[in-house]
């Protein structure tokens, strides 16, 4: 099954923003993938192709808005199921993501840079199966704290991710500070372009976050904005 969607519409609908926390809870035994882009989309259904296995595949419909280069060998790539992938390699603090929001939290991160935060990056790429090498436990290991976002609703996706990485992986072990998680606001995304980026999670908001995160963290080398 393919459901396409832009932020939190499906084919035109705008929805409360829950659909993925809804999914994970009535599929049991499906796959739910997560591409944040098409070419990662053909290489999951290319695994799937060859796959006796169901699958639920979400694509973002923000990425046919931009121009990816196609590789040569489309055909042929292929991804592991409940593997996440390293986005971008950083010391100071995990972030735990997926979709379309990996694009906006890269972006964050280079303003982050600039202040010198360094961001370990993490796309999950599949929510069901999740993890199941436990590549976040290692990254929490290293940078001793971790933020999960999403374009999901509070409580959704991201409280799904924590039980997961919190609960079940015993990452509390190494956490220097509370986990947390950034979501988009409790109601419906307005419309437009401006109604999204007001309602989700954005490049600003972001960097807030983890900031504030770090200097709670370290007050010393990050003083408080507010």
């Amino acid at each position: 099954m393919i459901i396409r969607t832009r932020g939190h519409r499906f084919e035109g609908i705008w929805h409360s923003g829950s659909y993925i926390s809804s999914i994970i809870n009535m599929t049991r035994g499906v796959y739910l993938i997560v591409p944040r882009n098409m070419t990662q989309a053909c290489g999951f259904y290319n695994t799937m192709i060859e796959s006796d296995d169901s699958a639920i595949v979400i694509e973002c419909l923000k990425k046919y808005e931009t121009k990816e280069e196609m590789p040569k060998n489309i055909e042929k790539i292929k991804i592991p199921i409940g593997s996440p992938e390293i986005l971008k390699n950083g010391n100071d603090i995990t972030i735990v993501t997926y979709g379309y929001m990996c694009d906006i939290i890269i972006e964050s991160s280079k303003l982050l840079e600039s202040i010198n935060i360094s961001c370990e990056i993490i796309d999950v790429q599949t929510i069901l199966p999740f993890d199941i090498n436990q590549k976040i436990l290692k990254s929490i290991k290293k940078t001793k704290k971790v933020i999960f976002i999403d374009e999901d609703v509070p409580g959704g996706t991201t409280a799904y991710m924590m039980q997961k990485i919190i609960e079940e992986q015993k990452s509390y072990n190494y956490l220097e500070i509370n986990p947390t998680t950034l979501t988009s606001k409790p109601h419906r995304p307005a419309y437009s372009n401006d109604g999204e980026y007001f309602s989700k999670p954005n490049t600003e908001l972001i960097f807030e976050k983890i900031y504030n995160i770090m200097s709670e963290s370290n007050p010393k080398k990050f003083n408080s904005i507010y």
